[in-house]
């Protein structure tokens, strides 16, 4: 499954209205650490195909979904439950710790 780019336009649909939880990354193209995650991010994405949906904000693209879900650190990974936040975590997170959220 191909990671989705969300941005304002698609994330009611890709996100909040998807039947399946969804893992938002919230990223930067100038953040070290957002980098670092990255590939994190896309063997998750990869190892759980048909069990999530993976999609990447670029905050500096979409800052208003930054606001929106009140995103103050970078990389945060945020997973949607029925349209909903359910979880959040903050900073570089190895690919486990990103499993146990589902």
């Amino acid at each position: 499954m191909a990671i989705v780019t969300l941005t304002k336009d698609n994330f009611q649909q890709e996100v909040l209205q998807s039947s399946t939880p969804v893992l938002v990354d919230f990223w930067a193209s100038w953040c070290g650490p957002c980098k670092m995650f990255s590939p994190i991010v896309d063997a998750f994405a990869e190892e759980n195909q048909g069990k999530v949906k993976v999609g990447k904000v670029n905050i500096d693209d979409e800052p208003e979904l930054a606001a929106q879900f009140r995103v103050m650190s970078i990389p945060t990974a945020m997973l949607f439950k029925n349209g909903q936040p359910a979880q959040t975590l903050v900073g570089v997170q190895p690919k486990e710790r990103l499993e146990a959220m589902l």
